[in-house]
C-alpha cells in the first residue's frame, strides 16, 4: 500500500501536488550527507533537514520557490545568515601607529643614527605587522653641535691646525663638566624633544637610544612619570615634554650600551623611586667606550629591566638574532594590560 501524507490536507483545506508530494517522501529516506552535497551552505542544509522533521510546510513553500526563481537562499527567520565559503573572517585590530623616538649618540646625528640602524627599523616593521602595528621612527637631532675639539680622541697636529673649530655634523644632548660630573645643556637637549614630540602630535609611546642617548630615554622616560617632581631647575622643560605628549607616559623605553645620569641634580628625582616604565637594555661584551658598571647603574635604577649581552663592542647590533628581543619587548609592551603601578605614572 502506499504511504500516506503525513499532512492531513483535511484540516488545511490544502493538497499537495503529487510532485511535491514525491519529492518530499524522496528526501525522507535519504541521509543528510545526500542533502548536504546538494546544497550551496552546511548552515542551510540543516535549516531544509529541521523543516522536514518539523513539517513547517508552509515556510518551505516559500522558502523553495524563491530559491527555485532566483537561484539565492533565504535563511529562515531566527537563524544566523551563512557566511560565503572561501571568506576567512577578519578578526585582526584596526592598523594602529606606533611612534617611537630614535636618539643617536655623542657625535652623531638622526640622519647618520637612522642609517646606522635601518636594518633594525625594517625587521622591526616586519615582526609587528602581524599585530598590525604600524611603528613611525622619528630621528632628532640633538641640539648641541660638537668642534673637532670636543671630540674624544682628537688630538691637534699640524695636519688639522686651525680646524678646531671647524663646524663638523656632530650634536649632542648634553656636555659633561669633567671637574665636577655635572651636566650642562640638558635643558636646550630636552626642550629639542618636547619640539619633536610636539611636531609629531604628540602620542609618543617608546624611545630607544644609543649611548648617551640612552642616558637621555632613561631621563625622558622618567620625566614623564605624572608621580615625579622635578627640581626647581628642570620644571620647565619637564613640563613642556609632558604637554607635547599629551600627559601620557611612555610605554616602553631601550638603551643600546647606555648609562645613568651621575649628575646629582637630576638623579635626585630621576631614580628616586627607581623608573618603572618597562625598559630592555644592550650590552656589548666587548664595549671599550662606555664602562660596564655606568651601563649596570642604569640597570639598577630601573626597575623590572631586561638586559641582554651580545658579543660586539660600542654599536646597535643590527642582525636579526639581536633584533628579535627587541621586537618581542616592544609587541609585549604595547599589548601587555597595563598593571596598577603601570596606571598611576
Amino acid at each position: 500500500m502506499p504511504s500516506q501524507s503525513r499532512w492531513p490536507s483535511e484540516k488545511t483545506g490544502w493538497t499537495p501536488p503529487p510532485q511535491l508530494t514525491a519529492f518530499i517522501h524522496m528526501l525522507s529516506f535519504h541521509t543528510w550527507r545526500f542533502v548536504a552535497s546538494r546544497s550551496q551552505s552546511r548552515i542551510h542544509s540543516f535549516q531544509v533537514v529541521r523543516f522536514f522533521s518539523t513539517s513547517q510546510r508552509s515556510l518551505f513553500c516559500s522558502t523553495t520557490m524563491a530559491e527555485t526563481q532566483s537561484g539565492t537562499q533565504t535563511p529562515i527567520s531566527g537563524a544566523s545568515t551563512p557566511v560565503p565559503r572561501g571568506k576567512a573572517v577578519n578578526n585582526k585590530p584596526p592598523k594602529k601607529e606606533v611612534k617611537i623616538l630614535m636618539l643617536h649618540g655623542y657625535t652623531q646625528s638622526g640622519p647618520l643614527f637612522r642609517a646606522k640602524t635601518r636594518a633594525v627599523e625594517k625587521l622591526l616593521v616586519k615582526a609587528l605587522a602581524p599585530r598590525n602595528l604600524i611603528p613611525s621612527l622619528i630621528y632628532p637631532t640633538a641640539p648641541n653641535r660638537l668642534y673637532p675639539r670636543d671630540i674624544p680622541g682628537y688630538q691637534p697636529s699640524s695636519d688639522n691646525e686651525g680646524r678646531e673649530d671647524e663646524e663638523i655634523d656632530s650634536w649632542a644632548w648634553f656636555r659633561k663638566d669633567e671637574a665636577t660630573g655635572s651636566y650642562r645643556l640638558v635643558q636646550q637637549g630636552m626642550l629639542q624633544l618636547a619640539s619633536a614630540i610636539e611636531e609629531t602630535g604628540g602620542g609618543i609611546e617608546g624611545v630607544i637610544g644609543f649611548s648617551q642617548g640612552g642616558c637621555v630615554a632613561s631621563i625622558l622616560a622618567a620625566a614623564l612619570e605624572r608621580f615625579r617632581q622635578p627640581a626647581v631647575e628642570h620644571k620647565e622643560w619637564v613640563e613642556s615634554i609632558r604637554a607635547a605628549n599629551g600627559g601620557q607616559p611612555l610605554k616602553f623605553w631601550v638603551s643600546y650600551s647606555g648609562f645613568w645620569a651621575v649628575d646629582q641634580d637630576l638623579s635626585a628625582w630621576l631614580y628616586q623611586p627607581k623608573v618603572k616604565t618597562p625598559s630592555l637594555h644592550y650590552f656589548g661584551g666587548l664595549d671599550t667606550v662606555v664602562d660596564e658598571s655606568r651601563s649596570q647603574g642604569l640597570v639598577e635604577r630601573s626597575e623590572g629591566a631586561v638586559k641582554v649581552v651580545h658579543p660586539g663592542g660600542h654599536y646597535v647590533p643590527v642582525s636579526k638574532e639581536w633584533v628579535v628581543p627587541l621586537a618581542g619587548f616592544v609587541l609585549q609592551s604595547l599589548t601587555e594590560a597595563p598593571r596598577e603601578d603601570e596606571e598611576k605614572l
